[in-house]
């Protein structure tokens, strides 16, 4: 701006974005839609209700950025990253219309007739591609950008997973293929932890007869029965938590990568092969039509699709290479667990139960190698 008239002029440099209307959000307490931004490398989510309350929300930065996100797109805007400015995010009804706005106005430029003043920032609109907002990280210095993708608590984990799969992609030129070769990665990590785990529970299974014995001996008494059977898994040198080693693991992988295919857009419409068209979608099949050969749709919550059940019968599988539960009550329960899991995975994205079903088939390998040994 250069100031050619005849008296002092003040100029402030501001951006803004404005939403009219609430939009239709998915609700899930895992993804936020909403306004949000980084304000001095502090990540800050916003939701639509919270700021219907709150009316206004402001607070100083320098550096970092600030807009409202969809789950796979976003208008944001990023400040000069040299001078600190006031941002807010607005709410407010006009004429019966809900409108939200993000926006930020930097410090007061006092110009003399003849005097001239500049300022840059940036305005991002578009699709939330992880490696392009990583890019323009670098490029123009604006602070975790990449937050703007919903990787959630494990993002230490959940990032490098995304760009593992990538990586993968671009080799297989499949993201299905991907999730398979990287579940090959994470058995092969956890071979030491999950041998070990074999072990244990080989050996528990040898102990059966002996548990059997002790629950008879001391059923009434489950303060000496307890006692009994620490001793001899003392005397045995077992420790049976040694089994649950392998599936704690495997909690915040299974997590981490469920976020990645739900927030990620790179994984939306991804095929794998045959009725698998979408990767982020649940499998679209269902036992109670005969997977499509009868000519009616079934409901949601009965489209229990043929991944879903691969994925319960692996588990069961599975189960039957463990020994059972010295406790009957847990042994019934456990029995009831694939079925509980086929109809829970079913809603599930396609590409989590693929790689469940993988890592099923790759854990009954390697358990039945070891027995085998």
């Amino acid at each position: 701006v250069k100031n050619t008239s005849g008296e002092e002029v003040s100029l402030y440099p501001y951006g803004l974005i404005s939403r009219t209307d609430t939009p239709v959000t998915l609700g899930f307490y895992i993804l936020h839609e909403g306004p949000l931004g980084v304000f001095d490398g502090t990540l800050k989510e916003v939701d639509y209700d919270e700021l219907q309350e709150e009316h206004r929300i402001n607070q100083t930065t320098t550096g970092g950025w600030l807009g409202i996100t969809d789950k796979y797109w976003l208008v944001a805007l990023a400040p000069n990253r040299e001078n600190q400015v006031n941002t807010n995010f607005i709410y407010a009804n006009v004429k019966g219309k809900n409108k939200y706005q993000a926006d930020y106005l930097g410090a007061e430029h006092v110009l003399a007739p003849g005097d001239s003043a500049e300022v840059s920032s940036n305005l991002f609109a578009g699709a939330k591609i992880v490696e392009l907002l990583d890019a323009y990280t670098t490029t123009y210095g604006i602070a975790r950008f990449d937050l703007a993708v919903d990787f959630g608590w494990f993002y230490f984990l959940t990032k490098p997973i995304f760009y593992a799969l990538n990586f993968f992609n671009r080799i297989f030129g499949n993201f299905g293929l991907a999730i398979l070769a990287l579940t090959v990665i994470f058995r092969l990590l956890m071979y030491p932890l999950a041998n070990k785990s074999f072990r244990s529970m080989n050996a528990m299974k040898k102990l059966h007869p002996k548990i059997t014995e002790l629950r008879e001996q001391f059923g009434e008494d489950k303060a000496r029965m307890n006692q009994e059977m620490m001793a001899l898994y003392k005397r045995e040198k077992i420790n049976p938590a040694a089994g649950c080693l392998p599936m704690l693991v495997q909690i915040p992988i299974f997590f981490s990568l469920y976020k990645v295919l739900f927030v990620s857009i790179e994984m939306r419409q991804a095929p794998f092969y045959g009725w698998i068209t979408d990767l982020s979608a649940p499998d679209p099949t269902s036992l109670f039509n005969l997977f499509g050969l009868l000519p009616f749709d079934v409901p949601i919550f009965l489209q229990i699709g043929v991944w879903p059940l691969l994925m319960g019968i692996t588990m069961y599988l599975q189960q039957k290479l463990n020994p059972p539960p010295a406790d009957p009550v847990q042994a019934k329960i456990f029995m009831f667990l694939p079925f509980v899991f086929t109809i829970l995975l079913a809603s599930f994205p396609a590409g989590l139960v693929i790689y469940w079903v993988w890592n099923n088939v790759l854990s009954i390998a390697q358990q039945w190698f070891l027995m085998k040994k």
